[in-house]
């Protein structure tokens, strides 16, 4: 095996973005990534474009070292990032040549490694329980020893702000350590993440006068103030920021990568990922939550679902002048959307922008789009939601207007005539449903009977039943997801329900809404939209 050479980043070497999502970011509370899953997420982070990946902790942890090895196996070959392995200083009382841990970084054929060394002096003393001479001698040795050995070598000095803030000279001798050793960078660390903005430049701009050596910045997000912190170090010098995917990490987790590069690259003009890459953040950022199995942050920042949703009628009215009256950015040079969310608040504009963004056109029909407007505030006072149901909502639409958009709805693809679901609970405890539909489908009146392991599971059961000799298209439709949700104001067994159904065909995904008193109404209304909306693109 020979050891991979570090990729160019994509600035050179002017400025690093740095990923530690495989080690910092997997400490989140129900993160356990396999090595299959560390393997992916290096991959998607180096299409994406960063420039130096920690994959890990090799020789402490298994999983890490597996993922090493098989990496210099040829199992993951980066394009844009150099693979990096994470390590500590040698111990106290003896050489790193001869420490096992340092010797495990070398083992790992990584061509860089990260080293952490405690740079606050109440930690040396009382954690490591050495004097600041020996600290400072551990990072020495270290450092020295793996450039020596071809390796590029970063410095992350733990705790540094607090220590920095209790005793300046102790904290600085660290970095100055490093920095004599030979480590390229020295990474000022907020390892409590308890710093706020302001005053953590101030520290960052003070600290790279006093040393002149190479800064930058690992934040924690205890204050909710990671992403900011890393981008007012940046302000303040730092050219080397470590970020973990959508925040991930211990605690409340660390400075979000997608956040962060998407206010460098967009507030400050700095092209810290290749051509392309940025409209790449909202794709590589979902990916990496399915891997995670989280699901993704619908209001997070540049990439989330809702980062650039309007609901306010005002806001509408605006965008439809001008979309970047009311975006900080263009949504698609992150690879996001803008989407217009209907509800109670919508206005003329909104829905208008939203039935073109829905493929309906109410441009020139201002009867159609006042009828509009008025049917949305009416059912969404009853507590109909268009706002996560735009399959329902673009069905709403269409039959409001004139002329071929609203033909397609003439002729619906069923007509129901009734049906009835029987509940059975024997004395055994087993509980089934059975339900019966009568409906007109291309002519013919079908009459189906269906058992499930529900009422709306016999339902769709026996529908579906009913329709499949008719419809060549319904066998690709699934029920994909099924929410209930019981609305205020009605307490009790005679609640008002709520139920949305996504559904989807493999090529794409839908979600339409029902309401009613009764659960199995609300349900059948929204399996109902479901259908009919497939049948428009069928």
């Amino acid at each position: 095996m020979t050891r991979t050479e570090p990729a160019d980043t994509p600035l050179g070497d002017d400025f690093h973005l740095y990923d530690t999502t495989l080690r910092d970011g997997a400490q989140r509370e129900g993160i356990s990534y396999s090595v299959t899953d560390k393997l992916a997420v290096a991959r998607l982070l180096d299409e994406l474009g960063v420039g130096f990946i920690e994959g890990g902790w090799p020789g402490a942890m298994p999983k890490d070292t597996e993922f090493f090895a098989r990496a210099a196996r040829g199992e993951l070959a980066l394009k844009h990032a150099a693979l990096v392995a994470f390590g500590s200083t040698r111990k106290a009382g003896t050489s790193a040549a001869e420490d096992s841990q340092v010797r495990g970084l070398l083992d790992s054929l990584a061509p860089v490694v990260t080293l952490v060394a405690k740079s606050d002096r109440r930690h040396i003393e009382r954690a490591l329980r050495v004097d600041v001479d020996e600290a400072c001698a551990m990072v020495r040795d270290t450092v020295a020893f793996l450039v020596g050995e071809g390796r590029r070598v970063f410095l992350d000095a733990e705790h540094f702000f607090d220590g920095y803030a209790f005793d300046p000279d102790t904290a600085l001798r660290v970095l100055e350590a490093g920095g004599e050793a030979g480590a390229d960078v020295v990474v000022l660390c907020d390892t409590n993440g308890g710093q706020l903005p302001l005053q953590l430049a101030d520290t960052v701009r003070e600290v790279a006068e006093r040393t002149g050596l190479r800064l930058g910045i690992h934040c924690q997000d205890d204050t909710s103030c990671a992403v900011a912190n890393s981008v007012a170090a940046v302000q303040a010098g730092a050219t080397h920021v470590q970020c973990t995917a959508n925040g991930y990490g211990e605690r409340a987790g660390n400075a979000d990568l997608f956040a962060v590069t998407g206010n460098l690259v967009a507030k400050l003009g700095m092209e810290v990922l290749p051509t392309g890459g940025a409209a790449e953040l909202t794709r590589v950022s979902h990916a990496l939550a399915e891997i995670a199995n989280i699901a993704p942050d619908t209001h997070q920042a540049y990439v989330g679902h809702s980062a650039f949703a309007h609901k306010a009628g005002l806001h509408a009215s605006a965008i439809k002048v001008d979309p970047l009256l009311y975006n900080h950015i263009d949504p698609a040079s992150v690879g996001n959307d803008m989407r217009v969310l209907v509800t109670e608040m919508a206005g003329r504009a909104s829905l208008e922008l939203k039935g073109r963004e829905l493929g309906v056109d109410l441009a020139g029909q201002p009867d159609a789009l006042t009828s509009a407007v008025r049917k949305v505030k009416s059912l969404e006072a009853q507590g109909w939601s268009f706002e996560a149901a735009d399959a329902s909502l673009e069905l709403l639409l269409r039959r409001e207007i004139d002329g071929p958009q609203r033909d397609v709805l003439d002729e619906p693809p069923f007509v129901l005539e009734s049906y009835r679901v029987v509940l059975d609970h024997r004395a055994d405890g087993e509980v089934s449903s059975e339900a019966t539909v009568k409906v007109h489908v291309a002519g013919h009146r079908v009459i189906a009977t269906a058992e499930g392991n529900g009422p709306v599971h016999a339902l769709d059961a026996a529908l579906r039943e009913a329709l499949a000799p008719h419809l060549s298209w319904l066998d690709s439709v699934e029920l994909a997801d099924y929410k209930v949700r019981i609305l205020p104001g009605h307490p009790g067994t005679d609640a008002v329900t709520r139920v949305l159904v996504e559904s989807s065909d493999g090529r794409g995904e839908w979600t339409t809404v029902g309401v009613h008193e009764n659960i199995v109404e609300a349900s059948w209304l929204a399996l109902c939209d479901a259908l009919v909306h497939k049948s428009l693109r069928a």
